[in-house]
């Protein structure tokens, strides 16, 4: 059994067969999947595709590529929502992405805080994008940290050796997507190798990143097996062994999701 911690099911690429890709992730052994808010303004969107499939659990919150449109959203209207409904076991992503300069830092930060706020309180892990902002993550996380612990998750990770150590020593999980298969992520990889066992989840971030198996074509969450056996390679244990370890992890982390 494996679960992909993170996907976008909502996302105009599967509304012709969404119902065909789930069903594929099952027989793949993917039997549960978390569907990852972008945008507070579009969860009723994630809680209809989440009511309809059981294996479909989904979180509230704002991509930091999205800040600026939603600063009206407030810590207390996300640990409202969060606690609204049974399926929404996770607050995010939010996060900080230098790469893309569609939103200021400032806006980014200011959302960022928020949905920490809302972790801390919920219990409930936040989901983390961090893309070419290391430095200012490690030292919110850090501060962060200090005012009261909060589970997260290092989503999709590609960032260098000092966030994901400074993640683990947080209490943090680290999570690989197909990036992690790709020819040319041999530093991703002996990253990962450094990861704990109990603090490592798999996931495709889908439609994005197909692992390098699928290469090319639009991602799904069945193909989180590739991520995963790569993951296994890379810590020199079984498929199924890794399997094991990362689901036990995901129900760990996403306290509030049961076991089907």
């Amino acid at each position: 059994m494996l679960i992909d911690t993170h996907c976008h099911l909502d996302f105009a690429e599967f509304d012709e067969e969404r119902d065909l890709l789930i069903e594929r992730a099952h027989q793949a052994g993917v039997k549960q999947m978390v569907t990852i808010s972008t945008r507070v303004k579009k969860l009723e969107t994630l809680l209809a595709i989440a009511e309809k499939y059981p294996s479909v659990f989904c979180s509230v919150g704002t991509h930091p590529n999205n800040a600026g449109e939603e600063l009206d959203i407030q810590a207390e209207d996300l640990i409202r929502l969060a606690n609204s409904h049974e399926k929404i076991v996770a607050i995010g992503e939010a996060g900080l992405d230098y790469f893309y300069d569609t939103q200021t830092p400032a806006d980014q930060k200011t959302g960022l805080a928020r949905h920490i706020e809302a972790a801390r309180v919920t219990k409930l892990p936040l989901v983390i994008h961090s893309r070419s902002a290391d430095e200012d993550m490690i030292e919110i996380l850090t501060a962060e940290s200090g005012k009261g612990a909060f589970p997260f998750i290092l989503h999709c990770f590609s960032a260098g050796p000092d966030l994901a150590r400074a993640g683990i020593e947080l209490g943090g999980y680290v999570s690989f997507s197909g990036i992690l298969t790709f020819p040319k992520s041999q530093d991703i990889r002996d990253i990962a190798k450094t990861v704990p066992l109990d603090r490592l989840l798999v996931e495709t971030d889908a439609p994005f990143l197909a692992p390098k198996r699928w290469r090319g074509k639009r991602n799904e969450p069945s193909y989180v097996v590739n991520t995963a056996e790569v993951l296994a390679e890379v810590h020199g244990v079984s498929c199924d062994e890794m399997a094991t370890i990362t689901t036990e992890n995901a129900f760990r982390c996403f306290s509030k999701m049961p076991r089907l």
